[in-house]
């Protein structure tokens, strides 16, 4: 009974055995795409990876880095805002630089004060000091010249009523009150000058570098400001109040690198994509006046065309796409820019990557486009 029972649960494992197998050789049905790839419209066309951008003249989006370091005290706009030129972004502490701003003002403005008062001189009431001095002086000298002619008169009378020391005394205090008198009256003539020319020309030069040096301080005192360049909208913001910036960007922890500060975009409708063609495919690209193109948004079966916009006509090397600046690339691409008008029911944002194919467009399609272009 016990043998049979064995052979029994042998069958049941061989029967199990042979069930699995079955299944496992079983090829499960695959599962529908969630979106179809994107497809070449073109007969031989050229594929590249491409980067949304807000539609520019020349370059591409505005990164903007401060002049100046120190930490952020406030932000003042958020990510996605529309703003004006000029309109303020966010600030950097001031500090120091506000001080030093109010220092080299304020002797700039001593410095002034002193070349004002140069120029109005002599001071009344300095001549005045002067003046009397001079009739002071004629004064001392009458009083001397009247002792020396008493002195004279009464010796030429008789010579035993003066004596020869008291003769020479009284002219010789006649001769000092007279070299006194020149002396003061060329001091209220040089009262009288006022300033020397030289003076006032030193002052004014010393006047103006330090008025220079001021207006570089409150120059540089704007510059903890940062402001937009142009109107457009704010794409990113790097840095929180508190931060750390200085001209390199602020340090992203997460890239381990530096960011520019705040980028911004174009206000316009119009959007760009940068397209980056291998070197090996640049020989296969069209002329630009038949060069069409077609852009597919990864991850969804949204397609559009694209138009020419401008090519960058420098072959540089391909670290656009990851930003690793200190990576070693060997692959070297060329800029092609395509314009698109963005359709009001699909969502795109700048720095998205999609997929483009770029080929030559049809000779009717060419002929319309020169037709429209005037």
């Amino acid at each position: 009974m016990r043998l049979e029972f064995l052979f029994a649960i042998s069958a049941l494992g061989v029967l199990v055995g042979l069930y699995s197998a079955y299944l496992s050789a079983q090829q499960p049905a695959p599962q529908p795409p969630v979106f179809s790839p994107a497809p070449d419209p073109y007969a031989n066309g050229i594929y590249a990876t491409g980067i949304i951008e807000s539609h520019q003249s020349h370059g591409a989006n505005i990164a903007i880095n401060p002049e100046v370091a120190g930490p952020i005290t406030a932000v003042l706009v958020a990510e996605g805002d529309s703003v004006k030129a000029g309109a303020p972004l966010l600030t950097i502490d001031d500090s120091v630089q506000r001080q030093t701003t109010a220092q080299l003002r304020a002797q700039a403005e001593a410095a002034g004060a002193l070349l004002a008062e140069l120029k109005v001189e002599p001071r009344p009431e300095t001549l005045d000091v002067a003046v009397a001095q001079v009739a002071n002086a004629k004064a001392s000298l009458k009083s001397a010249a009247d002792t020396l002619a008493k002195q004279e008169r009464s010796f030429a009378l008789d010579p035993q009523s003066v004596s020869r020391d008291v003769l020479d005394t009284a002219r010789n205090s006649a001769k000092m009150a007279e070299t006194n008198l020149k002396v003061v009256e060329r001091q209220e003539a040089l009262t009288r000058a006022g300033a020397w020319s030289y003076d006032i020309e030193n002052q004014e030069r010393n006047y103006a570098a330090l008025s220079k040096a001021a207006d570089a301080a409150d120059a540089l005192l704007k510059k903890y400001t940062i402001r937009a360049p142009r109107d457009g909208v704010v794409l990113a913001i790097e840095a929180a109040a508190g931060s750390y910036v200085s001209s390199s960007g602020a340090y992203d922890a997460y890239t381990q690198g530096m960011l520019p500060l705040i980028v911004m975009g174009s206000a316009a409708g119009d959007f760009e994509v940068r397209c980056y063609i291998d070197e090996i495919l640049i020989n296969r690209l069209p002329p630009t006046a038949k060069m069409s193109a077609k852009m597919y948004v990864q991850g969804t079966n949204i397609n559009m065309p694209l138009t020419y916009e401008r090519m960058q006509p420098y072959v540089s090397p391909k670290i656009e796409l990851s930003d690793q600046r200190l990576e070693q690339v060997d692959v070297r691409v060329l800029p092609v820019i395509f314009r698109f008008q963005k359709p009001a029911d699909v969502t795109l944002y700048q720095g998205q990557l999609v997929d483009v194919y770029i080929g030559e467009a049809p000779a009717a399609s060419v002929a319309a486009l020169g037709m429209a272009a005037p």
